[in-house]
């Protein structure tokens, strides 16, 4: 996460222009006539450009009153920002003290031409604006060489993605660094919900910030394949809001406080384990301190779940607990926002049980989510040490997952269902029916067929597939959680159908979700809170309740990235999707990591040429250190793989394990 200091668009109010910290002095701009922080994803942006991390480069078009502006800006670091403003209706702009009435004597304003109103700053055309502390160095006239040198590092530095990914890694990185504010009763930079989402004066539903649990642990993992350090930030910002009991809260926000009666989905482990396993070709590059930073609260919220939230049969359910003077609270609208699926249909006849303060109804999706959770936890435990907790959460995971199956499992519709305090299932479906992949919990033979009943197009699947809720379902209603589409449920659901190496079924599920994000995104420069159901639908209205600017809605091309390149526990996956795609500057320990899929696949890092295979060979369980090069080649085809050292390139031929090592380990080396 980027210092409280120089130039960024920190302020939540405003997409066109920047702040710096900590003169908290401010620039924005517009359009002659319209309000300076009038646009936002329903009201005038055209398109988000690039967006660095570090606020050194940003580029936003918007429009208003038939006037469009587009602005670059070079903030970053230090006291110094360049501007370049081009209006078709004019240019406005306006410097004053952010949060407060700071005084902007002591600044030095250069632009490239005057202004043509007096004592205002409005420009015909084109404007290039300096605005430093007086006496610093630079001026008007040097931003178009500044713009041009820092949009060149960001296009060689920030995320990139062509052919069949178009530009995903681009539109899931701006979904998450335009986001990124300053928060200033914290004193810290934050990634919330959605800038839009939670700025009041935005038409959001907070005062300036709010986080919220599950969104704030998958906008990390989105947050992953842009720095690692970002992701790493993001990941703890809400850590810290735990209760005593080791409750991570639903929300927190600067104006209404913490949700004290309920948390979230617990994901946490699960998304920071993922991140954790791409930021490194081997244990010895990957980021362990994201895992020591978050591990304790991590642990802690995952016992609290079975504390807190034992309902029917001894399995989890969502719950509220009562709280002294929140009226709301110990109630079945709680219980529900607990699940983060608001209104769905599948809690339209559960009661609340105030004996347990949980739902009547034992939820599959929570028992697996808790289980891949523990299984999560585990890994993190051997990781950093913590032999004797990971063999204790090994064994809980092992338990619950026969337990669930057990119980869950429904004979006569050959599926897992939500099991009511009656001893009967719930007949609603939804993609947490098939979270219990997730987890592990079926053998091979079932998953499949169960993935082959809940994906018919009737019910999950179709095009779009995955919606929130199925569609033969009889409270399908195709709006808000009760069938629109969201990123991740279906990156839940799909991490499971992995687990289990169903790939016919993955990789059209896959292709179908990206085609929905690069339209929202190509159309309307959108990251989609959630996405329409139905063929033309329309969600960019308020009423439709589909916020524009969500990181979340990344896990979408994040799962498409998955399919040429996947971290998973056993070592990376590479495979070729069956169409030509570039997946470029994916932040490792060792360095920017590339994957391109043409004629054939070819995996490089900082330039150097890793693998080298047909297009009909998969590569999974790849891991690379300083004295060896591991993995299993399947399929058919030729590889080319890189040794550890210096030394070509050796050619091995799938299927089979593969091996190479540095001179010094060459003693134990099998023949490939």
């Amino acid at each position: 996460m980027p210092v409280p200091a120089g130039w960024n668009t920190w302020d939540v109010d405003t997409h066109t222009g920047m702040a710096h910290l900590p003169s908290g002095i401010r620039i924005r701009f517009g359009v002659p006539g319209f309000p300076l922080d009038g646009f936002t994803w329903r009201d005038g942006l055209v398109r988000l450009g690039h967006h660095t991390v570090d606020g050194s480069y940003a580029e936003v078009t918007v429009e208003a009153g038939g006037g469009r502006l587009r602005l670059e800006m070079a903030g970053g670091p230090g006291d110094v920002l360049y501007v370049r403003a081009e209006g078709t209706a004019g240019v406005v702009a306006e410097i004053d003290g952010w949060q407060s009435d700071r005084d902007t004597t002591g600044w030095r304003l250069d632009t490239s031409v005057p202004s043509r109103v007096p004592d205002r700053l409005e420009f015909d055309g084109e404007v290039d604006v300096f605005l430093a502390p007086a006496g610093a160095p630079g001026g008007a006239g040097d931003a178009g060489r500044v713009l041009a040198e820092r949009r060149a590092a960001a296009e060689c530095t920030l995320p990139r993605s062509s052919g069949w990914l178009g530009d995903a890694a681009a539109a899931a990185t701006r979904a998450v660094t335009w986001n990124t504010i300053y928060a200033p009763d914290l004193g810290r930079v934050l990634t919330p919900t959605s800038r839009d989402f939670v700025s009041a004066r935005r038409k959001g539903f907070y005062g300036s910030w709010a986080l919220h649990a599950w969104d704030t642990f998958f906008t990390g993992l989105v947050a992953s394949t842009v720095d690692r350090e970002y992701a790493r930030e993001i990941f703890g910002q809400i850590l810290p809001f735990a209760d005593p009991s080791g409750m991570v809260p639903n929300r927190v926000s600067d104006d209404r406080g913490a949700t004290l009666d309920r948390s979230q989905p617990p994901v946490g482990a699960l998304t920071v384990h993922r991140a954790y396993l791409a930021s490194g070709l081997s244990a010895q590059t990957r980021d362990r301190e994201l895992l020591s930073g978050t591990f304790p609260a991590l642990l802690t919220w995952h016992d609290w779940w079975p504390r807190a939230r034992r309902g029917p049969h001894g399995l989890l359910a969502w719950g509220s607990d009562p709280v002294e003077g929140d009226a709301g609270s110990g109630t079945l609208d709680r219980a529900k926002r607990e699940s983060g699926l608001d209104d769905s249909p599948m809690y339209d006849e559960v009661t609340y049980d105030p004996a347990t303060h949980t739902m009547d109804l034992a939820d599959a999706g929570l028992a697996a989510l808790h289980i891949a959770d523990a299984e999560a936890l585990a890994d993190i435990a051997t990781v950093l040490g913590e032999t004797a907790v990971a063999q204790r959460l090994r064994a809980e995971a092992s338990a619950a997952r026969a337990h669930a199956d057990e119980l869950l499992w429904d004979t006569e519709t050959g599926g897992y269902r939500n099991l009511r305090a009656d001893g009967k299932y719930d007949p609603h479906v939804s993609p947490t029916l098939l979270y219990p992949l997730l987890a592990g919990i079926p053998d091979a033979a079932r998953a499949a067929a169960l993935a082959d009943r809940l994906l018919r197009p009737g019910t999950l699947g179709g095009d779009p597939p995955l919606p929130s809720v199925a569609r033969d379902d009889p409270g399908y209603a195709a709006t808000y959680w009760r069938g629109r589409i969201w990123g991740p449920m279906a990156f839940l659901a799909i991490e499971g159908l992995r687990r289990y190496d169903l790939t016919a079924h993955v990789r059209p599920l896959v292709r179908a979700l990206l085609r929905l994000f690069q339209t929202e995104w190509d159309t309307h420069s959108h990251v989609r809170e959630n996405y329409p159901a139905t063929t033309g639908e329309d969600v960019r209205t308020f009423e439709a309740r589909s916020d524009g600017l969500m990181a979340w809605g990344g896990l979408l091309a994040r799962l498409a990235f998955a399919e040429l390149a996947d971290a998973r526990p056993d070592g990376w996956r590479f495979a070729h999707p069956g169409e030509p795609a570039e997946l470029a500057n994916l932040p490792l320990g060792e360095g920017r990591l590339a994957v391109v899929a043409g004629d054939r696949l070819t995996v490089s890092l900082e330039g150097r040429m890793l693998l080298d295979a047909a297009p009909g060979v998969v590569v999974s369980g790849y891991r690379r250190t300083a004295t060896e090069v591991t993995g299993f080649a399947h399929g058919e085809g030729d590889l080319l793989v890189s040794p550890p050292g210096p030394g070509d390139p050796v050619r091995v031929c799938a299927p089979g394990p593969f091996r190479l090592a540095t001179p010094q380990q060459m003693g134990d080396l099998p023949s490939a």
